[in-house]
């Protein structure tokens, strides 16, 4: 009995180990494939499979996204141009039976694609091209590689290159020319600013010699004008003198003609000359003084009024309109006004000449 129990055991231990070794638990980011006895039977989806023990063979796949290292490699460009450059490619297994039956090794496969192709593409391109059109690149690349490894059940997501970087003897030419550029764009921005320095310069100069000139001329015109009213309010003073003159010389007799004859010989007396001329007339001066002073003699008068109009016309026929002082300042103001107006005038013109230059400065800016 003891002999038999302990067969029991043993079988029903084996059976429970040909049991759980036939278990295959599959994770859910995975594929497996089942193969009993070298034929493939059919996909192992994620969770509890049970496979025939000892007979079978459970091949898992990860059908995550997955990261390959493209080594660095030395690439001769188009225009002869040493160059190391490496990459790294994103794949994802979309096919498990693919995979593992057309490919020996899908991520050597993978690997080695992604070198000669990146190989050739970057060999068809000049080394400026690689540098900056790097997208370009990765797009190219990502569509080659896809379509290659369709019929390995593999779909390359996307392709990036990582470093592109010269030989020494190229780096340090490039590097030159990087210097020689920013060394162009530099004095390029100098003389650009001399330029503008310059004009601006010019601009100030020409704006001080206008508003120089435009000063010098109002100061003359202010000056013109305030001599001109000077001297018509000095002739309007004469000639309101010379009508009251005219109106009191008609009745003018001799005797008056005396007196101003002694005042104006004691004028002359006053006087800081040291020689003194008298009129050849002087003597009838005397004569006649002294005939005033005896009050012997009666001189009648000489003309009218009414005569002397008839001979040279009225006062203001003889001197003409004389302007008032509100019509002289009516007259200042309009002047000034005039002159108001052709200072904006110029003012404007000298604005529409500047911007005319800052239009020609953008010109020139966007052409170098």
């Amino acid at each position: 009995m003891a002999v038999e129990m302990l067969i029991a055991i043993f079988i029903a231990v084996a059976i429970l180990i040909l049991f759980i070794s036939g278990v295959a638990i599959i994770q859910p980011y995975e594929q497996a494939l089942w193969i009993v006895l070298g034929q493939y039977r059919k996909r192992l989806n994620p969770g509890f499979n049970w496979v025939y023990p000892l007979i079978s063979d459970v091949v898992r796949l990860d059908l995550r996204t997955q990261v390959l290292d493209v080594p660095r490699q030395e690439v001769i460009t188009k225009d002869n141009s040493p160059t190391n450059v490496d990459a790294i490619v994103y794949i994802r297994v979309v096919d498990p039976g693919k995979a593992y039956f057309e490919v020996v090794n899908y991520h050597v496969a993978v690997v080695s694609l992604a070198q000669t192709t990146l190989r050739s593409v970057v060999g068809d391109m000049e080394l400026d091209e690689i540098l900056y059109n790097r997208d370009f690149i990765n797009t190219k690349l990502r569509d080659i590689l896809d379509h290659a490894t369709d019929a390995w059940g593999v779909k390359v997501e996307a392709v990036e290159i990582r470093e592109v970087d010269p030989v020494g003897t190229v780096k340090a030419a490039m590097e030159e020319q990087t210097s020689a550029e920013r060394k162009r764009r530099a004095a390029i921005l100098i003389a650009d600013g001399q330029k503008k320095a310059a004009i601006l310069e010019a601009e100030g100069a020409k704006q001080s010699k206008i508003l120089n000139a435009e000063g010098a001329r109002q100061s003359k015109i202010l000056e013109a004008e305030g001599d001109r009213l000077s001297q018509i309010l000095r002739a309007q003073g004469e000639a309101q003198g010379l009508r009251i003159l005219s109106v009191g010389a008609v009745p003018l007799d001799k005797k008056a003609l005396t007196v101003l004859t002694m005042d104006m010989m004691k004028t002359v007396a006053n006087g800081q000359a040291t020689k003194i001329i008298f009129p050849m007339e002087i003597s009838k001066m005397v004569e006649q003084a002294a005939k005033y002073l005896g009050a012997s003699d009666k001189v009648p008068e000489v003309g009218s009024p009414v005569d002397t109009e008839k001979l040279v016309g009225t006062a203001d026929e003889v001197l003409g309109k004389i302007p008032r002082p509100e019509e002289l300042r009516e007259e200042l103001q309009s002047i000034e006004k005039e002159m108001a107006r052709e200072t904006e005038e110029s003012l404007k013109q000298a604005e529409k000449i500047k911007s005319k230059e800052l239009e020609l400065d953008k010109k020139v800016r966007k052409t170098t």
